[in-house]
């Protein structure tokens, strides 16, 4: 690496880690407040608060690393401007496809790290938290059985198969007991699909009741299911298809194809997935045409002020469009790529416009 491109580095490198160490920061004081509210129930208390809030920062860091590489990278390049030195750079025969150049070598570090971090270890920490939260406050799930998930709901003990994405269950088994731990019934069903607030609608239902010296059994094509249970304590196994591994939604959505069921959704998760580490390149781009920029156009301040405020446009467009792609039925690769084509254009717009100056 070039004399220079190690000095760019090395001044990126510290602004983004500020800028993001900044932003966790934050978004963990929020969290922790949220999370004030359930303190005391159960045996939910400080330390597990504290470890959940924990869990929870490789998904914030996922979301904001394209966010803080913007502002990072525009806070760097305006300081190194405002010294003049790139101005000696320019000056000295370095193009602006040369510094494009060294900053997509530097940003290839952050497209690896968000890699890593969104597909490797966001979603087994998220798994992590939300399992330590409700065990914490006395919600027992039990899923390290062949059988299953295992769930206890008062008097019940519930045993689920599978839990889909979408919150839908398959294979259902509920064993209800009295309060002398008599087992009363045992219900069966194929599906299960929630119904709020607390209800459960179970589909191909088989009913076996006990009752003293003999049992009988009911069949039922539908069947209401009243229970605390609710797809945010079965969503334990799980997390948001946004926040699922690559390979995990790649095996989901095969499975949702070979049931015929509509993938609009996990398709577009998936894609953006692969898609969305590439952002990092794009707000380095789009930081560039800042530091071009005579600081007499602008204060250092107001300049990241305007890159905090591209952060949330992109970060509002990516939402955006998933959802306009899965409402509108847009291929999954369109809506996953065009907010960051969106954003390439304009910073080679911006690019072309302070060249032409």
């Amino acid at each position: 690496m070039k004399v220079y491109q190690r000095y760019l580095a090395k001044e990126i490198y510290s602004a983004v880690s500020l800028v993001l160490l900044a932003f966790l920061m934050l978004f963990a004081f929020f969290d922790l407040i949220n999370e004030l509210q359930s303190l005391g129930k159960g045996g939910y208390q400080l330390r597990h608060m504290g470890l959940f809030v924990l869990l929870t920062l490789p998904g914030h860091f996922y979301e904001l690393v394209p966010i803080a590489v913007l502002i990072g990278t525009l806070y760097a390049l305006t300081m190194l401007a405002r010294h003049s030195e790139i101005t000696v750079l320019r000056a000295s025969g370095l193009s602006t496809a040369l510094i494009l150049g060294a900053l997509t070598k530097i940003g290839l570090t952050f497209v690896l790290l968000t890699f890593i971090v969104g597909d490797f270890i966001a979603p087994p920490a998220e798994r992590a938290a939300k399992q330590l939260r409700l065990q914490a406050m006395s919600q027992v799930v039990g899923q390290e059985f062949r059988s299953g998930l295992w769930v206890k709901d008062d008097l019940s003990f519930i045993n689920v198969r599978s839990v889909l994405p979408d919150s839908r269950l398959e294979g259902i088994r509920i064993y209800e007991f009295d309060r002398q731990h008599v087992l009363r019934s045992i219900s069966e069903a194929r599906q299960g699909e929630y119904l709020p607030p607390g209800k459960w609608r179970l589909i191909d239902v088989s009913q076996t009741v006990f009752e003293k010296n003999r049992s009988k059994v009911n069949r039922l094509p539908e069947a209401i299911w009243q229970s605390a249970i609710n797809p945010e304590i079965l969503g334990v196994l799980l997390v948001m298809p946004e926040r699922m591994s690559v390979a995990s939604l790649y095996r989901y959505i095969s499975h949702l194809k070979d049931n015929q069921v509509r993938t609009q959704r996990y398709e577009i998760a998936m894609w953006k997935k692969l898609v969305y580490p590439l952002a990092a390149l794009v707000m380095m781009v789009l930081a560039l045409p800042f530091a071009y920029l005579q600081d007499r156009l602008g204060a250092v301040s107001v300049k990241v002020f305007a890159g905090i405020m591209l952060g949330i446009t992109f970060h509002m467009l990516n939402g955006l469009f998933s959802n306009l792609g899965a409402i509108n039925s847009w291929p999954p690769f369109f809506s996953a790529i065009t907010p960051s084509a969106i954003f390439l254009l304009a910073a080679a717009g911006m690019l072309w416009w302070v060249e032409r100056r």
